[in-house]
Protein backbone atom coordinates (compact mmCIF):
# COMPACT_ATOMS: atom_id res chain seq x y z
CA UNK A 1 0.00 0.00 0.00
CA UNK A 2 1.32 3.44 -0.86
CA UNK A 3 2.37 5.40 2.19
CA UNK A 4 0.71 8.51 0.82
CA UNK A 5 -2.65 6.95 1.10
CA UNK A 6 -5.25 8.93 2.94
CA UNK A 7 -6.44 5.22 4.05
CA UNK A 8 -3.39 4.20 6.50
CA UNK A 9 -5.48 1.31 7.89
CA UNK A 10 -4.87 -2.55 7.29
CA UNK A 11 -7.89 -4.54 6.25
CA UNK A 12 -10.06 -1.73 5.07
CA UNK A 13 -11.40 -3.78 2.55
CA UNK A 14 -13.23 -6.57 5.01
CA UNK A 15 -14.82 -3.12 7.26
CA UNK A 16 -18.30 -1.85 5.39
CA UNK A 17 -17.48 1.99 4.95
CA UNK A 18 -19.52 4.51 2.90
CA UNK A 19 -16.42 6.84 2.04
CA UNK A 20 -15.74 6.15 -1.55
CA UNK A 21 -12.05 7.42 -0.94
CA UNK A 22 -10.96 5.19 1.83
CA UNK A 23 -12.12 2.43 -0.56
CA UNK A 24 -10.53 3.47 -3.38
CA UNK A 25 -7.09 4.58 -1.21
CA UNK A 26 -7.39 7.97 -2.33
CA UNK A 27 -3.50 9.45 -2.33
CA UNK A 28 -3.34 13.17 -0.66
CA UNK A 29 -0.51 13.89 -3.89
CA UNK A 30 -3.93 13.69 -6.18
CA UNK A 31 -5.68 16.45 -4.43
CA UNK A 32 -2.37 18.54 -4.60
CA UNK A 33 -1.82 17.33 -8.42
CA UNK A 34 -5.64 18.91 -8.77
CA UNK A 35 -4.66 22.05 -7.24
CA UNK A 36 -1.73 22.62 -9.51
CA UNK A 37 -3.67 21.85 -12.16
CA UNK A 38 -6.13 24.37 -11.42
CA UNK A 39 -3.23 26.75 -10.99
CA UNK A 40 -1.08 25.95 -14.15
CA UNK A 41 -3.62 24.41 -16.29
CA UNK A 42 -0.58 22.84 -17.82
CA UNK A 43 0.43 18.86 -16.92
CA UNK A 44 4.04 19.43 -17.51
CA UNK A 45 4.52 22.54 -14.92
CA UNK A 46 2.15 21.19 -12.54
CA UNK A 47 4.21 17.84 -12.49
CA UNK A 48 7.10 20.13 -11.97
CA UNK A 49 5.62 22.16 -9.35
CA UNK A 50 5.14 19.08 -7.32
CA UNK A 51 8.74 17.66 -8.16
CA UNK A 52 6.80 14.64 -9.80
CA UNK A 53 7.61 13.22 -13.88
CA UNK A 54 5.17 14.21 -16.30
CA UNK A 55 3.71 10.35 -16.86
CA UNK A 56 3.67 9.99 -13.09
CA UNK A 57 1.31 13.16 -12.96
CA UNK A 58 -0.76 11.68 -15.83
CA UNK A 59 -1.33 8.28 -14.00
CA UNK A 60 -2.23 9.80 -11.18
CA UNK A 61 -5.20 11.78 -12.83
CA UNK A 62 -6.46 9.10 -15.17
CA UNK A 63 -6.30 7.35 -12.51
CA UNK A 64 -8.25 9.22 -9.78
CA UNK A 65 -10.26 10.29 -13.19
CA UNK A 66 -11.45 6.28 -13.38
CA UNK A 67 -11.94 6.18 -9.66
CA UNK A 68 -14.81 8.70 -10.48
CA UNK A 69 -15.76 7.82 -13.60
CA UNK A 70 -15.79 10.99 -15.13
CA UNK A 71 -13.45 13.60 -16.98
CA UNK A 72 -11.56 16.44 -14.54
CA UNK A 73 -10.21 18.05 -17.00
CA UNK A 74 -10.58 19.14 -20.94
CA UNK A 75 -7.28 19.14 -22.77
CA UNK A 76 -6.76 21.29 -25.18
CA UNK A 77 -3.83 22.53 -26.99
CA UNK A 78 -2.88 26.10 -24.96
CA UNK A 79 -3.49 23.70 -21.57
CA UNK A 80 -6.16 22.21 -19.50
CA UNK A 81 -9.20 23.38 -18.75
CA UNK A 82 -11.39 21.83 -15.47
CA UNK A 83 -14.57 20.37 -16.09
CA UNK A 84 -17.64 20.65 -13.84
CA UNK A 85 -16.71 18.08 -12.15
CA UNK A 86 -13.40 18.75 -11.94
CA UNK A 87 -13.84 22.74 -10.56
CA UNK A 88 -15.61 21.02 -7.47
CA UNK A 89 -13.39 18.00 -6.83
CA UNK A 90 -10.57 21.03 -7.19
CA UNK A 91 -12.50 23.14 -4.09
CA UNK A 92 -13.55 20.06 -2.31
CA UNK A 93 -9.60 19.48 -2.36
CA UNK A 94 -8.52 22.78 -1.59
CA UNK A 95 -10.72 22.21 1.97
CA UNK A 96 -9.30 19.10 2.91
CA UNK A 97 -6.14 20.13 2.64
CA UNK A 98 -6.95 23.12 4.02
CA UNK A 99 -8.51 21.71 7.06
CA UNK A 100 -5.22 18.88 7.58
CA UNK A 101 -3.18 22.34 8.08
CA UNK A 102 -5.23 23.94 10.23
CA UNK A 103 -4.85 20.67 12.35
CA UNK A 104 -1.49 20.19 12.33
CA UNK A 105 -1.66 24.22 13.43
CA UNK A 106 -4.09 23.58 16.04
CA UNK A 107 -1.85 20.29 17.42
CA UNK A 108 1.16 22.82 17.01
CA UNK A 109 -0.20 25.56 19.13
CA UNK A 110 -1.90 22.66 21.74
CA UNK A 111 1.72 21.31 22.23
CA UNK A 112 2.93 24.81 22.84
CA UNK A 113 0.25 25.39 25.73
CA UNK A 114 -2.21 27.82 23.54
CA UNK A 115 -5.94 26.86 22.75
CA UNK A 116 -5.45 26.73 18.84
CA UNK A 117 -6.79 28.92 16.12
CA UNK A 118 -10.25 30.77 14.98
CA UNK A 119 -10.24 32.10 11.37
CA UNK A 120 -13.52 34.20 11.12
CA UNK A 121 -14.33 36.35 8.74
CA UNK A 122 -16.40 39.78 9.00
CA UNK A 123 -18.39 42.79 7.21
CA UNK A 124 -17.95 46.27 8.31
CA UNK A 125 -21.22 46.67 10.43
CA UNK A 126 -20.47 43.68 13.19
CA UNK A 127 -16.69 44.31 12.74
CA UNK A 128 -17.57 47.64 14.89
CA UNK A 129 -19.09 46.08 18.00
CA UNK A 130 -20.09 42.74 17.69
CA UNK A 131 -17.07 40.55 16.99
CA UNK A 132 -14.81 43.06 19.62
CA UNK A 133 -17.74 42.60 22.01
CA UNK A 134 -17.30 38.66 21.38
CA UNK A 135 -13.64 38.47 21.32
CA UNK A 136 -12.99 40.39 24.55
CA UNK A 137 -15.36 38.13 26.16
CA UNK A 138 -13.38 35.28 25.23
CA UNK A 139 -9.94 36.43 25.17
CA UNK A 140 -10.85 36.57 29.11
CA UNK A 141 -12.13 32.71 29.36
CA UNK A 142 -8.93 32.05 26.42
CA UNK A 143 -6.64 34.36 26.19
CA UNK A 144 -4.11 31.99 24.34
CA UNK A 145 -6.58 31.32 21.59
CA UNK A 146 -5.39 32.58 18.23
CA UNK A 147 -8.10 34.47 16.43
CA UNK A 148 -7.54 35.85 12.90
CA UNK A 149 -9.87 38.50 11.77
CA UNK A 150 -10.63 39.40 7.46
CA UNK A 151 -12.91 42.29 7.10
CA UNK A 152 -13.73 42.13 3.67
CA UNK A 153 -17.49 41.93 1.64
CA UNK A 154 -20.09 38.96 1.77
CA UNK A 155 -19.24 37.67 -1.66
CA UNK A 156 -15.39 37.80 -0.94
CA UNK A 157 -16.29 35.90 2.39
CA UNK A 158 -18.48 33.20 1.37
CA UNK A 159 -15.85 32.56 -1.25
CA UNK A 160 -13.15 31.59 1.70
CA UNK A 161 -15.24 29.69 3.58
CA UNK A 162 -16.29 27.88 0.93
CA UNK A 163 -12.76 27.29 0.38
CA UNK A 164 -12.19 26.28 4.13
CA UNK A 165 -10.16 29.35 4.48
CA UNK A 166 -12.82 30.49 7.10
CA UNK A 167 -14.10 28.61 10.30
CA UNK A 168 -17.11 30.83 9.75
CA UNK A 169 -18.28 34.66 9.02
CA UNK A 170 -20.62 37.18 9.81
CA UNK A 171 -21.53 38.88 6.84
CA UNK A 172 -24.60 38.03 3.45
CA UNK A 173 -25.65 35.46 1.47
CA UNK A 174 -25.93 37.94 -1.62
CA UNK A 175 -26.10 35.50 -4.44
CA UNK A 176 -28.62 32.43 -3.57
CA UNK A 177 -27.06 29.90 -6.11
CA UNK A 178 -23.45 30.61 -4.07
CA UNK A 179 -25.42 29.40 -1.28
CA UNK A 180 -25.06 25.77 -1.71
CA UNK A 181 -23.38 23.83 1.51
CA UNK A 182 -23.94 26.92 3.42
CA UNK A 183 -25.84 27.16 6.44
CA UNK A 184 -27.55 30.95 7.77
CA UNK A 185 -28.25 32.22 10.92
CA UNK A 186 -29.82 35.55 10.70
CA UNK A 187 -28.76 38.28 13.40
CA UNK A 188 -30.56 41.60 12.80
CA UNK A 189 -31.38 44.16 9.53
CA UNK A 190 -28.86 47.20 9.31
CA UNK A 191 -30.53 50.28 8.88
CA UNK A 192 -28.45 53.53 7.35
CA UNK A 193 -28.00 56.60 8.39
CA UNK A 194 -26.39 60.25 6.69
CA UNK A 195 -23.58 61.89 8.44
CA UNK A 196 -21.57 64.79 7.71
CA UNK A 197 -18.29 66.50 9.26
CA UNK A 198 -18.88 68.28 12.99
CA UNK A 199 -20.69 71.79 12.67
CA UNK A 200 -22.39 70.99 8.84
CA UNK A 201 -25.25 73.42 8.28
CA UNK A 202 -27.95 70.79 8.12
CA UNK A 203 -27.30 69.54 11.97
CA UNK A 204 -29.05 72.52 13.44
CA UNK A 205 -31.96 72.15 10.63
CA UNK A 206 -35.00 71.53 13.27
CA UNK A 207 -37.15 69.63 10.59
CA UNK A 208 -34.71 68.10 8.06
CA UNK A 209 -36.45 66.41 5.04
CA UNK A 210 -34.84 64.29 2.33
CA UNK A 211 -35.39 66.94 -0.17
CA UNK A 212 -32.59 68.80 1.82
CA UNK A 213 -30.56 66.21 1.25
CA UNK A 214 -31.50 66.12 -2.74
CA UNK A 215 -29.01 68.90 -3.68
CA UNK A 216 -25.93 67.64 -1.42
CA UNK A 217 -22.68 66.81 -2.67
CA UNK A 218 -22.19 63.39 -1.50
CA UNK A 219 -19.47 60.71 -0.78
CA UNK A 220 -21.12 57.34 -1.77
CA UNK A 221 -20.44 53.55 -2.51
CA UNK A 222 -19.61 52.64 -6.15
CA UNK A 223 -22.62 51.89 -8.20
CA UNK A 224 -23.86 48.50 -8.34
CA UNK A 225 -23.45 48.22 -4.54
CA UNK A 226 -25.92 47.37 -2.58
CA UNK A 227 -26.37 50.37 -0.19
CA UNK A 228 -25.93 52.48 -3.55
CA UNK A 229 -28.79 50.85 -5.39
CA UNK A 230 -30.63 51.50 -2.11
CA UNK A 231 -29.50 55.09 -1.61
CA UNK A 232 -30.77 56.00 -5.24
CA UNK A 233 -34.07 53.78 -4.68
CA UNK A 234 -34.72 55.94 -1.47
CA UNK A 235 -34.72 59.47 -3.47
CA UNK A 236 -36.46 58.08 -6.35
CA UNK A 237 -39.31 56.66 -3.97
CA UNK A 238 -39.72 59.51 -2.77
CA UNK A 239 -40.84 61.76 -6.48
CA UNK A 240 -36.68 62.86 -6.28
CA UNK A 241 -33.91 62.79 -8.69
CA UNK A 242 -30.57 60.97 -6.45
CA UNK A 243 -28.10 63.77 -6.77
CA UNK A 244 -25.48 63.62 -9.30
CA UNK A 245 -22.54 65.82 -7.80
CA UNK A 246 -20.89 62.12 -5.74
CA UNK A 247 -17.68 60.48 -5.43
CA UNK A 248 -17.51 57.26 -5.55
CA UNK A 249 -15.03 55.27 -2.80
CA UNK A 250 -15.23 52.64 -0.10
CA UNK A 251 -11.72 54.15 1.09
CA UNK A 252 -12.65 55.11 4.92
CA UNK A 253 -9.65 57.01 5.19
CA UNK A 254 -10.45 59.16 2.08
CA UNK A 255 -13.87 59.22 3.63
CA UNK A 256 -13.33 60.81 6.62
CA UNK A 257 -10.81 63.18 5.22
CA UNK A 258 -13.50 64.11 2.76
CA UNK A 259 -15.88 65.04 5.13
CA UNK A 260 -13.67 67.01 7.40
CA UNK A 261 -12.87 69.11 4.60
CA UNK A 262 -15.42 69.72 2.86
CA UNK A 263 -19.64 69.99 2.84
CA UNK A 264 -20.34 66.47 1.31
CA UNK A 265 -22.43 64.18 3.19
CA UNK A 266 -22.16 60.24 3.37
CA UNK A 267 -24.44 57.42 3.99
CA UNK A 268 -23.34 54.43 6.31
CA UNK A 269 -24.66 52.08 8.64
CA UNK A 270 -26.10 53.35 11.91
CA UNK A 271 -24.01 51.38 14.08
CA UNK A 272 -20.96 52.18 12.03
CA UNK A 273 -21.91 55.78 11.76
CA UNK A 274 -22.23 55.78 16.11
CA UNK A 275 -18.82 54.23 16.17
CA UNK A 276 -17.55 57.18 14.31
CA UNK A 277 -19.57 59.86 16.42
CA UNK A 278 -18.19 59.03 19.37
CA UNK A 279 -14.58 59.09 17.95
CA UNK A 280 -15.78 62.59 17.11
CA UNK A 281 -14.75 62.05 13.81
CA UNK A 282 -18.23 63.27 12.20
CA UNK A 283 -21.76 63.60 13.01
CA UNK A 284 -25.12 61.63 12.35
CA UNK A 285 -27.38 64.05 10.39
CA UNK A 286 -31.32 64.70 12.76
CA UNK A 287 -33.29 62.81 9.76
CA UNK A 288 -34.23 59.17 9.83
CA UNK A 289 -33.43 57.41 5.93
CA UNK A 290 -35.88 54.87 4.91
CA UNK A 291 -32.92 53.09 3.43
CA UNK A 292 -31.90 49.49 4.81
CA UNK A 293 -29.56 47.18 4.12
CA UNK A 294 -30.35 43.30 3.91
CA UNK A 295 -29.97 41.57 7.19
CA UNK A 296 -26.74 40.08 7.81
CA UNK A 297 -25.99 36.78 10.15
CA UNK A 298 -23.66 33.84 10.86
CA UNK A 299 -22.78 31.76 8.06
CA UNK A 300 -21.09 28.06 8.75
CA UNK A 301 -20.18 25.48 6.18
CA UNK A 302 -22.64 22.71 6.38
CA UNK A 303 -22.26 19.28 8.35
CA UNK A 304 -18.17 21.44 9.08
CA UNK A 305 -17.35 20.15 12.82
CA UNK A 306 -15.61 23.18 14.19
CA UNK A 307 -12.83 22.99 16.55
CA UNK A 308 -13.54 24.22 20.53
CA UNK A 309 -12.14 27.23 19.98
CA UNK A 310 -14.45 28.49 16.68
CA UNK A 311 -17.07 27.10 18.66
CA UNK A 312 -16.39 28.62 22.06
CA UNK A 313 -16.21 32.41 19.74
CA UNK A 314 -18.68 31.34 17.53
CA UNK A 315 -21.47 30.89 21.16
CA UNK A 316 -20.23 34.71 22.33
CA UNK A 317 -20.84 36.47 19.12
CA UNK A 318 -24.31 34.49 19.40
CA UNK A 319 -24.94 36.00 23.15
CA UNK A 320 -23.37 39.72 22.00
CA UNK A 321 -26.24 39.52 19.33
CA UNK A 322 -29.10 39.08 21.73
CA UNK A 323 -27.50 41.69 24.09
CA UNK A 324 -26.96 44.14 21.05
CA UNK A 325 -29.88 43.63 18.48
Amino acid sequence: MDDDDLDSSAGTDHIPNPNWFLRARLKTRQLLLLIALDEQRNIHRASEALCMTQPAASKQLKDLEDMLEVKLFERHPRGMEPTLYGETMIRHARMALTSLSLAHEDIVALKNGLAGQVEVGVIMTPAMGLLPRAISRIKLKAPMLRIGVQMETSKVLVDMLQKGKLDFMIGRIVEEEGAAGLHYEELTVEPACAVARIGHPLLKEDNLKLADLANQPWILPPPGSVLRHRWELMFRRAALEPPGNAVDTTALLLITALLQQTDSLHVMPVEVARYYASLKVLAILPIDLPCKMDAFGIITREGHLLSPGARQLLQEVRVAARELY
